[in-house]
């Protein structure tokens, strides 16, 4: 019975739980190993799971096998194009080599964040971030399809509901410790917070919550879509997690707020890192001595 579950990011569509497993259970281990050494808890093979909705993206009964060949084209104005806009700005804030949509300022200061991007924008902002070192290594339709996951998340009908289904899927009785990476922590935070599912599975007994790399706290296109909708620029605690750590490369452009304590509440325990050239990588993340200290905390309490 699997006392930590992962819930995966985004394009993930071409794995399954088991694939995602060979990666994410060693750095898992690995993490937990750095933290707290052989003295920490035995982990055997069934003690972690991995989560998988990436099938929730594509048609059902199929499996895709390429990524479309998306061009500045393809890029949906308003939410698609906000979100690109929201990923040149940190890009270029944090890294000196990206050039923003004002080259004089890098791009951060003197320009409306939030501003739909039109189509010579939208290949600039392309452009820019082939730039930075996690989006260098991303193919642009790649990149294309990621923002049209966080789209389809937040905007498409039935969709947050089925990815919210095969993350309810992989918690067992004995499931302690829920770790989210990237948009995966909102799927993990909004499952523990939809007080209808957590009436009809009472056997849950999930304390902890561990989010890595996580968007949550991004105004206007994710925090304010959560539900439940925040109140008064609070996001709600999620119910019966007693810890919650919140893990953030301090170079992680998906990450865009780093620290969501004063989003969700002092309660939070925030923690930047340094995940070198693969800021955004979940393996970097699980390996981390704070996150093998976090869930290593969380199976013991």
């Amino acid at each position: 019975m699997a006392r930590i579950v992962v819930v995966h990011g985004i394009a993930q569509q071409f794995k399954g739980p088991q694939t995602l497993l060979t990666s994410v259970a060693p750095a898992l281990r690995d993490g937990v190993t750095a933290a707290v050494g052989t003295a920490g808890p035995e982990l055997r093979d069934d003690d972690i799971a991995c989560a998988f909705y990436g099938d929730a993206f594509v048609r059902p009964g199929t499996r895709a096998t390429t990524v479309p060949p998306y061009d500045e084209a393809d890029v949906e104005p308003d939410y698609e194009s906000e979100l690109l806009l929201e990923w040149w700005l940190e890009a270029a804030r944090v890294y000196p080599e990206v050039l923003g949509p004002d080259a004089k300022s890098r791009g951060v200061a003197g320009y409306l964040a939030g501003r739909p991007l039109k189509r010579p924008m939208v290949r600039r902002a392309l452009n820019a971030l082939t730039h930075a070192p996690y989006f260098a290594h991303v193919a642009e339709p790649l990149l294309i399809f990621g923002l049209k996951q966080v789209r389809r998340y937040f905007n498409e009908p039935g969709l947050r509901e089925r990815v919210q289904e095969a993350v309810a899927r992989a918690i067992e009785p004995d499931t302690r410790v829920l770790v989210g990476h990237s948009l995966g922590s909102v799927a993990a935070y909004e499952l523990l917070c939809n007080e209808a599912v957590r009436a009809s599975h009472p056997q849950w007994q999930i304390s902890t919550l561990v989010t890595l790399g996580s968007p949550l706290g991004l105004r206007g296109l994710i925090f304010d879509r959560l539900v439940p909708a925040p109140d008064k620029g609070n996001g709600s605690w999620p119910s019966g997690i007693q810890s919650w750590t919140n893990i953030a490369d301090a170079g992680d452009v998906v990450a865009l707020v780093k620290e969501l304590g004063p989003r969700f509440g002092p309660q939070v325990d925030d923690h930047e890192i340094d995940n070198g050239v693969e800021m955004h990588s979940v393996s970097r993340y699980l390996t981390a001595p704070v996150t093998g200290r976090a869930i290593a905390d969380g199976l013991a309490r």
